[in-house]
């Protein structure tokens, strides 16, 4: 695709711009990861376990006051000094949050609305706003096929811009004619990477198709999630539930394409049982994960379904 091609299809839809990641920030306003109640939070786990939040740091040891927590008595202070001893602790201020954001040219696709590797973009943008304004630090990995572009974690503005703009030249190398690359799944080898770098108790926002997600994005999931809290947002596109009556779509693979009758039942039905047994099979892939799911179709605009994917997972957690 020529410079001048691509430019004119930068209309938010088949590629994103940088001001329109921007732009995100004002309408993040009043969308959060947590709830008031500690309980009822999307991070809590299927279990309702209280969330690790931001981490808590060691004050001091003092005398024990009426009204105290049990939990955080001394029993080592207590037996040596014959009183009770009480350990007090501070929320830590900020939390590093870490986007990994899919730009892998199985992204490269839509039917309605906008491609798949867009609403990653937007969701991604909406992510780092929501962390920003909680008051956590905010960085993360844009992965293509054969590439991952690191953007270490700070709480700045500067950071988000460099995060977005990073998400966007991944998001511009995207093009049709572009073959995809013979290698391991690069969803794993980003998982590997979070896993050395992450520590405990950071906010890991996955936003992808999950394509190639098997048996080993299910470990590194589970072990992500042991200390951290973890949220999986599948983008997927509405095509994958319901084949249109009639009509011809495109199936393209790298620079293979081909175009199908979709009319026809010999090409309706089993492409439309593989589409949706896929969706389905990665959905139960990342429940088995216990990491909460949240999806995300191209067809809508993304702002309100966030809003009300957040209010589901919340209640469930409730």
């Amino acid at each position: 695709m020529t410079t001048e091609t691509r430019l004119a299809t930068l209309d938010g839809f088949v590629y994103a711009s940088l001001p329109q990641l921007m732009a995100l920030e004002l309408r993040s306003r009043g969308l959060s990861f947590l709830s008031r109640q500690p309980l009822s939070s999307i991070l809590s786990g299927a279990h309702a376990s209280r969330l690790r939040g931001r981490g808590l740091s060691f004050d001091e040891l003092r005398n024990y006051t009426p009204g105290d927590d049990l939990r955080h008595l001394d029993a080592r202070a207590t037996l040596r000094y014959g009183k009770p001893f009480v350990r007090t602790f501070t929320e830590e201020r900020d939390r590093p949050t870490l986007l990994l954001v899919d730009q892998r040219m199985s992204m490269y696709f839509g039917s309605r609305r906008s491609f798949k590797s867009v609403t990653a973009a937007e969701l991604a943008s909406l992510s780092a706003w929501i962390a920003f304004h909680a008051g956590d630090r905010v960085g993360g990995m844009v992965f293509g096929d054969d590439k991952i572009e690191h953007i270490r974690p700070q709480r700045s503005r500067a950071r988000i811009q460099a995060l977005c703009a990073a998400v966007i030249k991944a998001n511009h190398a995207l093009h049709a004619t572009r073959p995809e690359t013979e290698q391991q799944n690069q969803l794993d080898t980003v998982l590997r990477h979070c896993l050395a770098s992450a520590g405990h108790d950071h906010l890991i926002c996955i936003i992808s198709d999950f394509a190639g997600a098997g048996a080993q994005t299910l470990q590194l999931l589970r072990q992500l999630s042991a200390h951290n809290d973890v949220i999986a947002m599948q983008v997927y596109d509405p095509i994958a539930l319901q084949l249109p009556d009639k009509g011809r779509i495109t199936i393209t693979q790298g620079t293979v394409q081909r175009e199908l009758q979709v009319g026809s039942k010999q090409v309706q039905q089993p492409l439309g049982e593989f589409l949706a047994g896929r969706l389905r099979d990665v959905a139960e892939l990342l429940r088995r994960s216990q990491v909460p799911l949240m999806m995300v179709s191209t067809g809508e605009e993304v702002i309100g379904q966030l809003r009300l994917e957040l209010g589901r997972l919340t209640r469930r957690a409730g």
